[in-house]
């Protein structure tokens, strides 16, 4: 019985795999303003309707990784080496993440395709700052803090809106040495009683 599983399930991470492949190319090749969901269905080899099956909207079509992300921010807080703190360990994951995302041509690519759509750049954001109020909570219990508490949730929400920042900066390092250097300080003086 397991098997039908497995094989279904398969099935459908291979069309959805199939559908943001297709969606990506044809998004760098001809822009996205100039692709429709009936083009991307079409070489996929699927129907439009299964197509919003796999992705709520054409912005979705680019935008696969997002559990990924949330978990990676949410590991850069929990599981940062003794003694370091909090902003520091974003900071490093940050600037990782946007060395990685300049230094792949085709990541590369994506970005410029986002910045220049306003769509997409609108969606993007939107997507990023999802993940705050899980960064937030992880933040919180780290410091022992309720977990609304308004520090952890700011410290949160700037260190999801400081990752653009530094990604389009011309030297990501030391952009994100000035940005994580401010949000330190502010951490420093107003962060919870446990550190």
């Amino acid at each position: 019985m397991s098997e039908p599983h497995g094989r279904r399930e398969r099935k459908k991470a291979q069309t959805r795999q199939a559908l943001a492949d297709a969606a990506l190319r044809l998004f760098l090749e001809r822009g996205y303003d100039a692709v429709s969901v009936k083009d991307v269905a079409n070489a996929a080899d699927v129907a439009v309707t299964t197509l919003f099956k796999h992705f709520p909207s054409k912005e979705a079509l680019l935008f696969d990784l997002d559990a990924d992300l949330e978990a990676a921010l949410v590991s850069a807080v929990r599981d940062r080496t003794p003694g370091r703190s909090i902003p520091a360990a974003l900071r490093d994951h940050i600037l990782e993440w946007a060395v990685k995302v300049v230094a792949d041509e085709r990541m590369a690519a994506i970005r410029r395709m986002v910045e220049e759509t306003p769509a997409l750049s609108e969606y993007a954001r939107r997507m990023w700052v999802r993940h705050e109020t899980a960064l937030a909570h992880a933040i919180a219990e780290e410091c022992g803090a309720p977990a609304d508490d308004l520090a952890c949730a700011t410290l949160a929400r700037f260190t999801l809106e400081a990752a653009g920042l530094v990604q389009r900066h011309a030297d990501p390092c030391e952009a994100a040495n000035v940005i994580f250097g401010l949000l330190e300080q502010g951490w420093t003086a107003q962060r919870p009683s446990r550190r």
